[in-house]
């Protein structure tokens, strides 16, 4: 490869497009191993929430950040750059091609351009002062510091996430800026790799078809019993792992304050709209190459079209085979 950057693949795209099975083929296709980016599927006997790629669909291809960390770990931005880091460490000494698939784009992006992410070190007092505000006045209240100060950042947050806006807060108190006037100017770098960012998409209306159904298959698989059995292992609401869409609407259910039938009706929905969230952040991020499925006749004409554009970036040759 006649450049000094290192190769890599990006496969990405809304939830329930299809990247997973694509993904495979492109794996093999370059001589890859693959990276998920998924801030979900890291996290061990959460499998049919998950859409977790299942061993015997591997097809041979090694899968990292897939069944590593315990529901009641917690998984972050950070942690995943560090691990994704090492990750690709290990696929280039192989002299193999690292291809990062998921649907999580803020992890995408921080690997991609090597955000950094380090804010100085935190007056132990001040942290502790945000974190009693927070429990005598409550998490609105602490939210609504953060809007006054940088109300870029905190629209981009939940007033439940209590530990990102104490972070911004703390950035503010040390730095005098804004952590979204830090952020953006991190997305401003160049990367770091030489790279191709693929965008999987679906009309609108069959991607919806498919979150459904996928929803109504993840029943009928056992999802109720997969978070059952978490929440008897010691899984609370307020763990990461289980803020994630497919896990956190049972909760309602387990209190009686939703039926069955609602609470599925409610992951269907919040999975569309995660969906159009997904969308919204790929269409914001620069050098992305969509890919409509409509427009192919097949998924091998799909897939010829990938790698003609990652030949063009110089990241690989057509028809190269793994381990050739």
């Amino acid at each position: 490869m006649k450049t000094e950057k290192r190769p890599l693949l990006i496969l990405t795209g809304p939830t329930a497009a299809g990247k997973t099975a694509l993904s495979i083929q492109l794996a093999k296709a370059v001589g890859g191993e693959i990276i998920s980016a998924d801030s979900m599927q890291i996290y061990k006997k959460m499998n049919i929430g998950t859409a977790k790629i299942r061993p015997e669909e591997m097809q041979g291809v090694p899968h990292f950040l897939v069944d590593q960390l315990d529901p009641k770990e917690e998984f972050n931005v950070v942690r995943f750059q560090e691990m994704a880091k090492d990750a690709m460490e290990q696929i280039y000494e192989r002299g193999h091609i690292p291809v990062v698939v998921g649907g999580t784009g803020f992890y995408i992006q921080a690997l991609l351009y090597d955000i950094d992410f380090s804010v100085h070190e935190s007056e132990e007092t001040y942290r502790r002062e945000l974190t009693k505000l927070a429990e005598e006045r409550g998490k609105e209240y602490l939210y609504e510091m953060l809007r006054k100060v940088d109300p870029e950042y905190a629209s981009a947050l939940h007033a439940n996430n209590v530990k990102k806006v104490i972070r911004a807060l703390e950035y503010f108190h040390e730095t005098g800026e804004k952590l979204s006037v830090h952020n953006a100017s991190q997305r401003e770098k160049y990367s770091p790799y030489q790279f191709a960012y693929f965008v999987l998409n679906e009309k609108r209306e069959l991607l919806y078809e498919r979150i459904n159904g996928r929803v109504n298959l993840m029943m009928q698989e056992g999802l109720l019993q997969e978070v059952e059995g978490l929440v008897e292992e010691g899984c609370k609401r307020d763990m990461v792992s289980m803020q994630g869409i497919g896990y956190k609407e049972f909760f309602d259910y387990f209190d009686g304050k939703k039926t069955l039938e609602e609470t599925v009706e409610q992951i269907k929905l919040d999975t569309r709209h995660f969906a159009k969230r997904q969308l919204t952040w790929f269409r914001r991020e620069k050098e992305v190459i969509w890919f409509d499925k409509g427009n192919y006749d097949s998924e091998e004409a799909l897939l010829a079209e990938m790698l003609r554009r990652a030949e063009e970036r110089g990241i690989c040759r057509r028809g190269k085979k793994k381990d050739e």
